[in-house]
């Protein structure tokens, strides 16, 4: 797996030589992307260069082992058992940076929510949801930008999508995808009864221009008045847009801007964020079933994660965790939870990795 590192870092001496390129400076996307690169690579190069110094550190020590002073030889026993630690951690942080990356990993997202099984009381629950991933982009330093919704008149939301902005939004989100199940007593529950309700996550990389092209021809605009809670006219212009691609017969509308030119705008971000997972949906199925199952499938339609309210537990169904802190979780402390799925799947890469020699 080591076998590589004299082109790696070449092509690292390459890129540090380009950022300083007068041609590349002028072109912000392509320097961002050497920049990207460039860093990237200059964290695979530091891990083997200090896997290369462990290395030379045991040599030395294995030397010290034939000195005739037994106190030297002593030291380089001691010395012996913790470098081999140190070597073992060491190669498996380079496997790690290794892996193959996800080529959206550093896009923004587009977070899709809509309420699902269970009436008004999933529509209060996409809601809950929405606050939680909106704190916890806040704890993060991201920016979330609402691009439509359809709130129901007791406080929910039939669906509502955003855009998140900021470092690696799609690398720390990307398992959110799926069916959250929501149980506990509904606010207009009487009885006292605990009710199953279900929400859906889509969460889609943002497409760049570059990436997804959509000619005029190839959409159909409409405008209609806003309409708010319960279908009452909140607008008095045609400031609403419905766009439909024709070629694939997708829809987005989006009538939370006042302008008519800003909802379009909008829309048009959903729907190239839609086109590119579609495509790239159609590239994972020609994956074989075992790979696939590997990486994880990121299936929608899979129930991923149970949020118990009167247990106060919160259970991911896909890696066994469980937590019992379900109101700090739903007020966006996502960091464990998020943080253990990934080492989930990554650990399922290295699994990958290792079998394939």
């Amino acid at each position: 797996m080591f076998n590589d590192f004299a082109e790696i870092e070449k092509n690292h001496a390459q890129l540090e030589a380009e950022l300083s390129d007068p041609e590349i400076l002028k072109d912000p996307a392509v320097f961002r992307a050497t920049a990207r690169r460039h860093s990237e690579l200059a964290k695979v190069v530091a891990a083997w260069r200090q896997l290369q110094k462990i290395r030379g550190d045991l040599d030395g020590a294995r030397t010290m082992l034939a000195d005739d002073n037994p106190e030297l030889r002593e030291m380089a026993e001691l010395e012996l058992e913790s470098l081999t630690a140190e070597e073992a951690k060491a190669e498996e942080a380079l496997k790690i940076l290794l892996l193959p990356k996800d080529p959206n990993d550093d896009k923004n997202t587009v977070v899709e929510i809509r309420a699902g099984t269970g009436g008004d009381e999933a529509a209060l629950f996409a809601a809950d949801l929405f606050r939680m991933y909106a704190r916890y982009a806040e704890t993060r330093g991201w920016k979330v930008e609402i691009l439509s919704s359809s709130p129901t008149d007791g406080g929910g939301f039939k669906e509502i999508i955003a855009l998140i902005e900021g470092d690696r939004v799609y690398s720390q989100l990307k398992y959110e995808s799926g069916v959250h199940r929501v149980q506990r007593v509904p606010v207009t529950e009487t009885q006292g009864r605990i009710h199953t309700s279900a929400v859906t996550v889509a969460v889609l990389p943002e497409a760049e221009d570059v990436e997804v092209d959509i000619r005029p021809e190839e959409i159909k605009v409409d405008v209609y008045r806003s309409s708010g809670p319960g279908g009452q006219s909140v607008n008095t212009t045609d400031s609403a847009v419905r766009v439909t691609h024709l070629p694939t017969g997708l829809v987005v509308t989006c009538q939370d801007e006042k302008s008519q030119l800003k909802n379009k705008v909008k829309a048009l971000k959903v729907l190239r964020a839609r086109l590119l997972d579609r495509v790239q949906e159609e590239q994972r199925s020609r994956i074989s079933e075992e790979r696939h199952s590997q990486v994880g499938s990121g299936d929608r339609s899979e129930r991923i994660r149970t949020y118990n309210f009167p247990q106060g537990r919160m259970t991911d169904h896909r890696v066994g965790l469980t937590l019992y802190r379900l109101a700090e979780i739903v007020d966006g402390d996502l960091t464990e939870t998020i943080e253990t799925i990934g080492a989930h799947f990554q650990a399922k890469q290295l699994a990958e990795a290792h079998k394939n020699g």
